[in-house]
């Protein structure tokens, strides 16, 4: 009877203690929440959050001068492999290496005497086939000799004619003469040397003026038109040089997507062919551009937004953008004059959010 009555009293202290443990934790509970509400109240209240601090951009206008930068050669106006058409032994070299040459100047000559022994013969043969002719014409007017043996005997004289002019041509083949004023390369054989047609003697190069090749990135192919200016310098020297375009290949690059064009300038004899040229093309001057910074623009799958202060609210407004440079990027269409953009802080930014300037440019 007695350990019974030890239970229930235990039992009954547990209800006890557990009672006050729950009044407790609930007292303890609701205390943490009494201060959250008002607190909660104020930050969803309507015009009540907080202002972000941003950097802004007033919008203006500024001259654009747009240009285009490449990589290009410099080539000869004409440049030619000095060739033998036929073989033969140098019996003449008439120029000095690297000296300006006109058109049609002697430089080498090789052995022709047995054409001109060759040609001497044909002359003698055609000689005789003219002599006989003349008979056989006299004796075919009192039917002497038959008009088929007149006409094979005329035929003999004009192929002794076809040889001569054929052997003339054998013969100047024996000058190879510049075939335009340029300038000489080097000497390759000597007086004596026998030579093919595949012997290189010298080059001969027209540096003035001087072509200038380059490549322009497919997109700028209805910006940049024959006759444009274009500027450029090479390695070593601090002078800047002009041309102007005047050929433009019709076809683009498959690989690279560029398009091939050529230029052409004076030259006094400073640029060398084969150079390297750093080629900057102008291609528009834009008085009056708006140019904001790049980090203002916000990328999208289908467009381009900025951030513009409406008031001192957050305003998102699709832009189009065109020339971009170091830092700053072109607005075609959806700003004006006087727009104030947000430039930082814009990942915190939602629509209608108010905004505090912490620095305006």
């Amino acid at each position: 009877m007695t350990s019974s009555k030890k239970i229930l009293r235990t039992v009954l202290l547990a209800i006890a203690a557990a009672i006050v443990i729950f009044f407790i934790y609930k007292k303890m509970a609701g205390g943490t929440k009494e201060p959250a509400g008002p607190a909660a109240t104020r930050g969803s209240g309507g015009g009540g959050s907080r202002p972000l601090l941003a950097d802004a951009y007033v919008v203006k206008t500024t001259r654009l001068d747009q240009t285009i930068d490449a990589s290009g050669t410099l080539q000869s106006n004409e440049e030619v492999e000095i060739k033998p058409e036929i073989s033969g032994r140098i019996v003449g070299l008439y120029f000095k290496e690297g000296v300006n040459v006109t058109k049609g100047t002697l430089l080498v000559k090789i052995y022709d005497e047995d054409l001109k022994a060759q040609l001497q013969k044909l002359q003698l043969q055609q000689q005789l086939s003219k002599t006989t002719l003349e008979r056989q014409e006299n004796l075919l007017k009192i039917n002497g000799i038959s008009q088929q043996d007149v006409d094979v005997t005329r035929n003999q004289v004009s192929a002794y004619g076809a040889d001569m002019d054929y052997t003339r041509t054998q013969l100047q083949k024996t000058e190879l003469r510049a075939p335009f004023s340029g300038r000489l390369g080097l000497r390759n054989v000597s007086l004596g040397a026998i030579v093919s047609p595949t012997t290189v003697i010298t080059t001969l190069q027209q540096i003035d003026p001087l072509k200038i090749d380059f490549s322009i990135p497919e997109k700028y192919r209805t910006a940049i038109k024959l006759g444009d200016a274009v500027t450029f310098k090479v390695a070593g020297d601090n002078d800047t040089y002009k041309g102007s375009i005047y050929a433009m290949d019709p076809k683009i690059d498959l690989a690279t997507r560029t398009i091939r064009i050529r230029a052409i300038m004076p030259n006094g004899g400073q640029l060398l062919p084969g150079s390297f040229a750093g080629v900057t093309i102008p291609l528009k001057n834009m008085p009056e551009a708006i140019m904001i910074p790049t980090q203002a623009i916000i990328p999208g799958t289908r467009d381009k937004k900025v951030i513009v202060a409406d008031s001192g609210k957050a305003k998102f407004v699709v832009v189009e953008t065109g020339i971009r440079d170091e830092n700053n990027i072109q607005v075609t269409s959806g700003l004006n004059i006087g727009d104030t953009v947000i430039t930082s802080g814009i990942m915190q930014l939602r629509a209608g959010m108010t905004i505090k300037y912490n620095k305006v440019n």
